[in-house]
């Protein structure tokens, strides 16, 4: 079943010709596409319909635009008449670019204007100032409220104005008359020229320039990275120096929590490997076990390759938890190997029993670790979908890591170790080399 609402003029406050239809779905488990096929499906109907401009959006789960275009790209201008200029030819590149199928401005020109231009010295040889030609419009047209009268115990308002009749054409306008100085009625018709302009209804600044915000939506198996790249490009070859862009709505959530993440990452590494030097007491043994993290994360990117999913919050975030989840087989087989070669072991022999005696435990909890992901990576449950690359990055990054971690830590411990002793083996020969000398 679907439920829809739908609400004439919502989200344009000057305009009454445009509104939303807003589909509420039916239970997953009770309809057989999901809803990133029924949109798809959506959009390709309306497509082709004529008499107006339709595009197919999806209510985001993360972030504070709701109801919007994911791609919100916005034009600052220095002035409206540049950027009146602009916008359109900055529309038209972004309508032929594959990345978008749906692109509209929300600076419009569709409001109908009616200029009036002055003819100064005609109406200063006919005695007539600016002034009262001003005067004479404001009273006929503006609607202005002049005075109050109290009649039978109720109030009404004195307003100026012609009446509809008079006022419904543009050419009503020159049938008003204006007095001059010597308290001849002039025809406005004799004074002025009319003229039929379009304006913009509403005018927009952001950043306190005068702006315009492109809104697209994304072709199928496009993102918004791809949408906000294709924009800058755009911008590149429409736009002079004298204009400025920025971001809005989900394409700014979208590059916001972008570099927050990454700079949770960063934080994350530099966590664990402080806490792994506190415990090992050491700043070589957490390094090696740092090994493994990008090995899982190669993991995590091949896994979203392989399967067609994007790298968003959901997998950054899932790529975040495997710095947590990965280091753990490397601090199994580092700390063992330590207490094996404390017990005064070669290296080599160290971390073979190490990877041999480790291997049963960290197959264990790699393989509950990818189980207990497994239903958000097959979306099993409601508003699950959205968290599908999280699970896949996970799971991807847990096996691939997994594997490569039991070869490639032993490895680098190894390598690593020897060059310790060694160290070691050279400080003795030179004390020794001391003591001889005294």
């Amino acid at each position: 079943a679907i439920i829809s609402v739908t609400s004439p003029g919502y989200g344009a406050a000057s305009s009454v010709n445009s509104g939303f239809m807003r589909i509420i779905l039916s239970d997953p488990d009770t309809r057989e596409r999901s809803q990133q096929e029924i949109a798809d499906d959506f959009s390709e109907v309306v497509r082709n319909l004529g008499g107006a401009r339709v595009f197919v959006s999806q209510e985001q789960s993360i972030g504070r635009s709701r109801g919007r275009l994911p791609v919100q790209y916005v034009l600052e201008a220095p002035n409206f008449e540049k950027l009146r200029e602009v916008l359109p030819k900055f529309v038209d590149a972004a309508q032929k670019d594959p990345v978008f199928q749906f692109v509209d401005a929300d600076l419009k020109f569709n409001k109908p204007e009616l200029r009036i231009h002055i003819d100064r010295e005609r109406a200063r040889s006919l005695g007539v100032s600016v002034l009262d030609i001003a005067q004479t419009l404001q009273l006929a047209l503006s609607e202005q409220r002049f005075d109050f009268f109290i009649m039978n115990g109720k109030q009404y308002q004195v307003i100026g104005q012609l009446t509809r009749q008079q006022r419904d054409e543009p050419v009503d306008l020159r049938s008003i008359y204006v007095k001059n100085i010597r308290g001849e009625l002039i025809q406005l018709d004799n004074l002025v020229t009319l003229s039929e302009e379009s304006s913009a209804p509403q005018l927009y600044r952001f950043n306190r320039f005068v702006s315009a915000t492109v809104s697209a939506g994304l072709a199928r198996g496009r993102t918004i990275g791809e949408g906000i790249v294709a924009m800058d490009r755009i911008a590149q070859e429409v736009l002079d120096e004298t204009f400025r862009t920025d971001l809005d709505g989900p394409s700014k959530d979208f590059v916001e929590s972008s570099s927050n993440l990454m700079f949770a990452f960063v934080l994350a590494l530099i966590f664990i490997y402080l806490v792994l030097a506190a415990q090992f007491e050491s700043f070589r043994d957490p390094l090696i076990i740092m090994f493994s993290v990008p090995l899982a994360l190669a993991g995590a990117l091949f896994a979203l390759w392989y399967f067609n999913q994007t790298l968003n919050i959901f997998s950054q975030i899932g790529q975040i938890m495997l710095i947590g989840l990965i280091t753990k087989n490397g601090i199994l087989m580092v700390e063992f190997a330590n207490q094996r070669k404390a017990a005064g072991l070669p290296v080599m022999e160290a971390i073979r029993d190490a990877a041999a005696a480790r291997f049963r435990p960290i197959l264990m909890t790699s393989i509950s670790t990818i189980l207990g992901i497994l239903p958000i990576a097959l979306a099993l449950g409601a508003g699950s979908e959205s968290r599908i690359p999280m699970g896949i990055a996970v799971i991807g990054g847990m096996t691939i890591g997994t594997v490569l971690t039991l070869f490639v830590v032993p490895a680098i411990y190894s390598y690593v170790s020897r060059e310790g002793v060694k160290m070691v083996e050279i400080e003795k020969l030179i004390a020794e080399e001391e003591l001889e000398g005294r």
